[in-house]
């Protein structure tokens, strides 16, 4: 790198690290330092970038580390395509972080997009763009911007849906696994959205907010604008926190159980990938009966999302209802012989 580049280089650096001198900033890169430590092991990650005012606070949060500890964090912003306007956009926004000695590759969303189920199958969309680009380089580890209002929002639309306890609290995970190669960490999770609007105004001064978050045909507009009248109302959200805790050890316990009855009533045979259930598999409490059958049928057919929790409960009334011999669940494979059953990836 030339002398001139290599001083405009440091000048970047060196004012992008003076904020840190403001105490609320600090505060909150103290934490995400720590968490990377705790959780990365010295390892490279990349950021996903939205261009919102959450994201970019997790730009700055991770450029900041990068610069400290000189590692080469990786950036990629997803391109749905889905707007006219949303290619302007990737690029304003590829053009302003570059300013900032920060690259942010752009994914484009290349085909045919959906009619409906819209955020749903564009979410899934991204994350397989960003694992497909996070393979090339190596990368076991994608930062995403959630926090803490995001945690409040899921807990109330999973409510809404009937979720049990696990899908009720299995957004506040810091870690999610993708897939045996990809993990997806929250290191904010823990932070209101107000403070990380607070640090992106304060060190980029700009940020795009997709309109989608304010469209009301989307379920997740509504349940925000929701959290904010029940705000207005008095609804105190450290008590809803408290909440999410208490079901979160309540999960944990059920999780042991869950372990124990994998552990001493199936048998995995990795050479042919696929696991015998004994009887007393199924003679546990339903939903520890319930868990182990969605674990080990994930397993198995190696899938990001788990099979649906109504298939695995109308797997369950008919094996209590009537003799099963054979069904199909999630790309697997139920099947009774003799005594026992037995899970394995349909061919």
């Amino acid at each position: 790198m030339k002398k001139k580049s290599l001083s405009a280089k440091k000048k970047i650096h060196k004012k992008l690290l003076s904020y840190l001198k403001n105490p609320l900033i600090n505060k909150i890169y103290k934490k995400f330092d720590k968490y990377i430590k705790l959780n990365l092991n010295k390892s490279n990650f990349a950021v996903a970038v939205s261009g919102g005012a959450d994201s970019l606070a997790l730009v700055y949060f991770s450029k900041c580390y990068s610069v400290f500890n000189n590692t080469n964090v990786k950036y990629y912003h997803v391109d749905h395509r889905l707007r006219k306007e949303s290619f302007v956009e990737a690029k304003k926004l590829k053009t302003y972080l570059n300013k900032f000695q920060i690259n942010c590759k752009i994914l484009n969303w290349v085909g045919k997009k959906p009619k409906s189920n819209i955020q749903s199958l564009a979410r899934n969309k991204r994350y397989d763009l960003i694992y497909k680009e996070c393979l090339k380089n190596k990368i076991n580890f994608i930062f995403v911007a959630h926090h803490m209002d995001d945690l409040y929002e899921n807990f109330l639309i999973r409510m809404i849906r009937g979720s049990g306890l696990k899908g009720l609290v299995s957004f506040n995970k810091e870690v999610t696994n993708f897939n045996d190669n990809l993990k997806i960490l929250r290191p904010l999770i823990n932070f209101k959205k107000e403070d990380l609007t607070y640090v992106t105004n304060k060190v980029f001064k700009f940020n795009f907010e997709d309109p989608s978050n304010k469209n009301t045909l989307f379920k997740r507009t509504r349940i925000r604008n929701l959290i904010n009248n029940l705000k207005a109302e008095g609804l105190n959200l450290k008590k809803l926190q408290l909440t999410i805790n208490n079901l979160k050890d309540s999960n944990l316990t059920i999780i042991h159980y869950v372990n124990e009855n994998i552990k001493h009533n199936s048998k995995y045979y990795k050479k042919k990938h696929y696991y015998i259930l004994s009887n007393n598999f199924f003679n546990q409490p339903n939903e520890i009966v319930f868990r182990s059958l969605i674990n080990l049928f994930k397993n198995i057919g190696k899938k990001y999302y788990p099979p649906r929790g109504k298939s695995i409960s109308q797997l369950m009334s008919k094996l209590r209802s009537e003799e099963i011999k054979k069904i199909n669940i999630s790309g697997c494979i139920l099947e009774k012989v003799s005594n026992s059953f037995i899970i394995y990836k349909e061919k």
